[in-house]
């Protein structure tokens, strides 16, 4: 349905929840963010993205980070279908 739709879905987590993000293919980093709240696009600095599946084979954030699977991604960044995303802004 969401290949039909032009969509993808990128995830957030935290302590509290985990969410899916739809948003239309192409949409780069910065928008992303804004799905979010405005703000996170206003003050964009950059994303630290893992893939979900090396999530889920790797099990934690920091694993993830340890193997090679975060990376760091600037503004024009086109966000992927399954990552999973943390926002860094400025103020």
């Amino acid at each position: 349905m969401y290949q039909v739709a032009g969509l993808v879905s990128f995830l957030t987590a935290g302590e509290d929840e985990v969410r899916a993000w739809p948003v239309p293919r192409g949409t780069l980093a910065p928008e992303a963010a804004g799905t979010i709240h405005s703000d996170f696009q206003k003050a964009f600095i950059r994303a630290e993205i893992v893939p979900y599946d090396d999530l889920v084979r790797l099990g934690t954030w920091a694993a993830a980070r340890t193997a090679g699977a975060l990376r760091q991604v600037g503004k024009d960044y086109a966000m992927q279908d399954g990552d999973v995303t943390h926002f860094l802004a400025g103020r």
